[in-house]
């Protein structure tokens, strides 16, 4: 037996970038693979019956029937209240009106 271990191991030899390359591309690769493989896949949702698929859409139809009701009101509401806004303005606009001719039949008087 020979008990000189340095004269048995050979020298290693340079690697070249193509070699490291090649190494970390086979090694990424194998990561992506084991994570596909691994990775948790989404749980299916549970498939609706027609019945509860009626129902779900039976109640979606009557909340958006309420919500435009709702918005039909605050509408008419808001229409009622411009309505009533402007006969104030026809009002005022009228007595002004009256009042000015008024003020210019007594200077036309004056006048002539």
């Amino acid at each position: 037996m020979n008990t000189n271990l340095q004269s048995q191991i050979p020298s290693p030899r340079a690697l070249s970038g193509e070699v490291w390359a090649a190494m970390a591309g086979a090694i990424g690769s194998a990561l992506l693979l084991a994570k596909k493989l691994l990775a948790s896949r989404a749980a299916k949702p549970e498939p609706l019956s027609r019945a509860e698929f009626y129902a779900e859409m039976l109640a979606a139809r009557d909340r958006m029937h309420a919500h435009h009701l709702a918005i039909l009101d605050k509408l008419d509401l808001n229409h009622r209240e411009v309505l009533a806004a402007i006969e104030r303005q026809v009002e005022r606009i009228n007595a002004l009106e009256s009042d000015f001719a008024r003020v210019d039949e007594r200077t036309r008087r004056a006048l002539w």
